[in-house]
């Protein structure tokens, strides 16, 4: 008998093969996260592609025209936005940059009670009581600076690498069909390629419903900023209402810079920022644990309770990624599952020649 044994020396490379595709995909996790955002972003703008691929003027039926075309109008819109809303943005964010780090030091140091006092007509004993309470929690306050400084600079890393989503989008918007079919025929034999063209279809609908709906709740979070900054007299109440819907695709770090840009409006502006961002604080309650998992639940086929643990799980293992990923990959998982049983069906050459490749330009909201 030969040592080692084959079977050994086959498990020990399949091992050692198995541990190289999962260090390649860790060391390459921003890229590979990257690519990920650019399909959901392609998903995204994909009924607009089609609208115009439909009715367009000039390029009717097709499908690069059409993206081009979309892109060209986004361009338009966010350089008109931008030129309308751009002067009283940058004054707001000047005024915002002088006035944080006063209240940064008047949370540290306990000045910002008499300052609440004298805007809200406190009692010196509600002014000494918030003194006290920030003197107690000062180390804490303190590390909490330190930690949004460090949240900061990590964001911003992730949105200069976000700058390459639209760009990426552009290939799978034109050639997703393509791309889809050349990766099945080259990882899979002629055999099994039907049973993959009919899962790559479930999981084209499933992600075609996700951006549903994640767009539904971006509509939600928008009339609610809408709301509360007109209730309250906010400036900017549409264009911080729009920024904050639109930002509602971001996990986390969409919410928290909705929630510093309307607070800094109002601390800027002297209104009421305290009850602002108690609201805030309530929507971001009720939004996490009340609509997100029913809209998801309910768009993806998936119970509202395993929403929620998908979000909580994806939040401990990967952070802000996690928990923008935790639901579509619970819902993949759900759909692979799912089509496990009929695999091991023997297909008729009838039903295998029946089967088509993957449409994923074809579908709409």
């Amino acid at each position: 008998m030969a040592f080692p044994e084959r079977r050994i020396v086959d498990m020990l490379l399949t091992t050692l093969f198995f541990a190289g595709v999962c260090a390649a995909i860790y060391f390459a996790r921003r890229i590979i996260l990257i690519f990920a955002f650019a399909v959901l972003f392609a998903y995204l703008i994909n009924p607009a592609v089609k609208f115009l691929q439909r009715h367009s003027l000039f390029f009717r039926n097709l499908r690069a025209p059409a993206v081009v075309e979309v892109y060209l109008a986004f361009m338009i819109v966010i350089a008109v936005a931008g030129y309308e809303l751009a002067p009283s943005l940058a004054r707001n964010t000047v005024m915002a940059i002088d006035e944080v780090p006063s209240l940064l030091e008047g949370l540290s140091t306990g000045d910002i009670a008499t300052q609440l006092r004298e805007k809200y007509d406190w009692s010196e004993e509600q002014e000494s009581r918030l003194r006290a309470f920030l003197a107690r929690h000062r180390e804490n306050i303190q590390d909490l600076v330190r930690s949004v400084d460090h949240f900061l600079a990590d964001s911003a890393q992730w949105l200069g690498s976000a700058l390459l989503i639209p760009v990426l989008a552009i290939f799978f918007l034109r050639d997703g069909e393509h791309i889809a079919d050349m990766l099945i025929r080259l990882f899979f034999s002629s055999r099994r390629r039907p049973k993959l063209y009919a899962l790559a279809n479930e999981l084209h609908v499933m992600l075609t419903e996700y951006i549903r709906a994640q767009v539904l709740l971006c509509g939600f979070s928008f009339l609610f900023y809408l709301s509360a900054m007109i209730l309250l007299r906010f400036p900017h109440a549409f264009a911080l209402g729009m920024l904050g819907g639109l930002l509602e695709f971001l996990p986390a770090l969409g919410w928290i810079t909705t929630f510093a840009a309307i607070v800094g409006v109002g601390v800027v502006n002297h209104l009421h920022w305290i009850w602002m961002a108690v609201l805030l604080g309530l929507w971001r309650v009720m939004q996490d644990y009340f609509l997100a998992p029913r809209v998801m639940g309910s768009h993806l086929k998936i119970h509202p309770l395993a929403a929620i643990f998908a979000l909580l799980v994806g939040a401990e293992l990967g952070g802000i990624v996690g928990i923008y990923l935790a639901v579509p990959l619970m819902a993949s998982l759900r759909v692979i599952l799912r089509g496990r049983p009929e695999e091991r069906l023997e297909p008729s050459s009838q039903a295998l020649a029946s089967v088509e490749r993957p449409r994923f330009t074809e579908s709409t909201y």
